[in-house]
């Protein structure tokens, strides 16, 4: 679950989907605002005990792909590519779990030049790292699909964890064991599986972080839109 905090806005406070606060920064002058994993954060945001770093303005991130956050220039690449996973974990709490009520939702972004395609789709009760691994899982299919594999590409996400699965060569263990864990079982096996088997099409793939939901316009706009998703479950 994310906690969408408004410091300057037309009602500053805390909100737990993007939606609601949204309407507190549209059109309001200089809005400052910012998502946090906790509630604690958000508060603290919100009261000046965290600081504001320039970048998180509605200014910053109307257009897509004005800004990056990236340590690649993105104009180097045929394709930029931007996926995001998100879950609404109202069981959010020491020893809690998600649970068979709650909103999750994936969102992609692939930009081509002036060509943009987009998608996104929800489901109750997944967790935020399934959703994360099926939005990169969905764009490498949609790539494909129009045999766009072979183009120089950056995938942009804000998960380490599934970059690190690909960066870092999980994935290679992961298949050499079995597709288990050293420590035990691998949550989302069938979904890593799919994406280990697609991943050697993409010759001229780049996999890079950037931070969540701050200056980054493709990552904010699949934030948006599998929030979006999200309200409409």
């Amino acid at each position: 679950m994310k906690y969408y905090a408004v410091r300057h806005g037309k009602k500053p406070g805390i909100y737990t989907t993007w939606a609601d606060a949204k309407k507190q920064i549209d059109g309001y002058p200089k809005a400052m605002y910012k998502s946090f994993p906790t509630k604690k954060e958000a508060e603290d945001f919100v009261s000046g005990k965290i600081g504001y770093s320039k970048g998180t303005s509605k200014t910053k991130t109307s257009k897509l792909g004005t800004t990056a956050s990236t340590k690649n220039n993105l104009k180097d690449y045929d394709i930029v590519v931007y996926t995001d996973g998100g879950s609404r974990n109202t069981g959010n709490v020491a020893g809690g779990h998600v649970r068979n009520s709650d909103k999750a939702a994936w969102a992609y972004l692939i930009q081509m030049g002036e060509h943009k395609a987009a998608d996104s789709a929800g489901e109750r009760g997944a967790t935020n790292n399934k959703m994360e691994i099926t939005a990169l899982l969905s764009a490498l299919k949609k790539l494909i699909e129009h045999n766009l594999q072979g183009q120089k590409i950056i995938f942009v996400l804000d998960s380490r964890y599934v970059l690190d699965a690909i960066n870092k060569h999980w994935l290679d263990g992961w298949a050499k064991r079995g597709w288990t864990r050293t420590a035990g079982e691998l949550v989302n096996k069938e979904l890593w599986q799919e994406i280990y088997k697609l991943l050697p099409q993409f010759k001229n793939a780049t996999f890079d972080w950037t931070k969540g939901h701050a200056a980054n316009a493709g990552n904010i706009y699949v934030d948006e839109l599998l929030n979006k998703t999200m309200d409409k479950m």
